[in-house]
């Protein structure tokens, strides 16, 4: 065991003592937060099967013990039976003095690349929808004329010529319905900061999914019953969700399908801001779906405005969840393939001033 206990809790990234045998022998508490595990279940367990990376690494791990020298693996893909994967880095490093043990930490990449790219996309994205607005209301002056004078001729057509006003008036006010949602997108209110149970979010979610869009669907719960409170907006919270189940049940068509809507809490989850301070995300909700997953074209942008994966859609549905979830100092995130496709959230708890008012 590591004698310095102290030390070994303090360390902000997951980290693993691994016996001769490949049995955990110790793990910290970002070990387990990264796991979604405690330490208890993991003592005696082989590493290989807590621990899923995608690339052959036990035979370099097995050389490293050998000839008692580090090993450094950069950028790989490291997930569990109880999370999506995440870009890490690995470090493997013999323990002085204790013959086989070998020390294994995780360096979690992905959130500082993507903070990267999700920067300049949100700059783009910001001018996109500012000259969006600024059309959208130019616009729709124009079209109500012509849907109007369209609806005028109607009155002395008949067969052909009907139908091509009809279909004059049905795309005029299709394209009024999107440039409402856009102007929506723009509108969008601060979020009014309050004490929120995530649990009674989700569930007003699940409900009206199940009486609306998401009829053909079965939904399931897999919650955390400790989970404390978030700090956020309840009704915004709510919009996230019931967007992210509707484009699961979208995505399913009229078969349907099966979601699972799953809430953790996870220690170690950390958003770290330009300025190199942090703030944790320790309140995780994930929507899980088995649908056919993102087309892969799109899967890195998905969170743009204006991309979509469907025929006719607006591409505004996750990208108003997206900044929802910006304004709420969050995080999103999404890993599909096809038969599993997770969004996950990642939101802040209650202030401790807050905390304190409250009591």
């Amino acid at each position: 065991m590591i004698s310095d206990a102290s030390l070994w809790a303090s360390l902000p990234i997951p980290a693993f003592l691994i016996a001769a045998d490949n049995s955990i022998q110790d793990a910290n508490s970002a070990a387990e937060g990264f796991l979604n595990t405690s330490r208890r279940a993991l003592l005696g367990q082989p590493v290989w099967e807590q621990i899923a990376i995608d690339a052959p690494i036990e035979a370099s791990f097995e050389r490293a013990r050998e000839q008692g020298t580090p090993l450094f693996v950069n950028d790989i893909d490291v997930g569990s039976r109880s999370r999506a994967p995440l870009q890490c880095g690995i470090q493997v490093s013999p323990v002085q003095g204790q013959p086989g043990q070998m020390l294994l930490m995780l360096s979690p990449r992905e959130l500082a690349g993507r903070m990267t790219q999700n920067h300049s996309a949100k700059s783009a994205a910001q001018s996109a929808i500012g000259m969006a607005e600024m059309l959208a209301h130019e616009i729709k002056n124009p079209l109500a004329g012509i849907t109007g004078a369209a609806q005028l001729l109607s009155m002395n057509l008949a067969g052909e010529d009907l139908e091509l006003t009809d279909l004059i008036v049905s795309e005029s006010r299709r394209i009024v319905k999107l440039l409402d949602q856009v102007e929506q997108f723009g509108n969008l209110s601060a979020p009014d900061f309050k004490p929120v149970n995530l649990h009674d979010v989700l569930d007003r979610a699940r409900r009206s999914a199940l009486l609306g869009f998401g009829a053909n669907m079965t939904i399931t719960e897999d919650y955390d019953p400790s989970l404390p409170f978030a700090w956020g907006d309840a009704d915004q919270l709510l919009q996230v969700v019931l967007n992210l189940l509707k484009n699961a049940s979208e995505a399913a068509g009229p078969a349907g399908g099966h979601i699972r809507i799953r809430s953790y809490y996870e220690h170690s989850f950390r958003l770290r801001r330009s300025d190199g301070t942090g703030k944790l995300l320790p309140l995780q909700i994930e929507i899980i779906d088995d649908g056919p997953g993102l087309p892969e074209a799109i899967r890195d942008d998905v969170f743009d405005p204006f991309v979509s994966g469907r025929e006719n859609g607006t591409g505004l549905g996750l990208a108003l969840v997206s900044k929802i979830i910006a304004e709420h100092n969050g995080w999103i995130s999404v890993t599909s393939v096809p038969g599993h496709t997770v969004f996950r959230l990642s939101l802040s708890r209650i202030p401790k001033n807050q905390e304190l008012q409250e009591s």
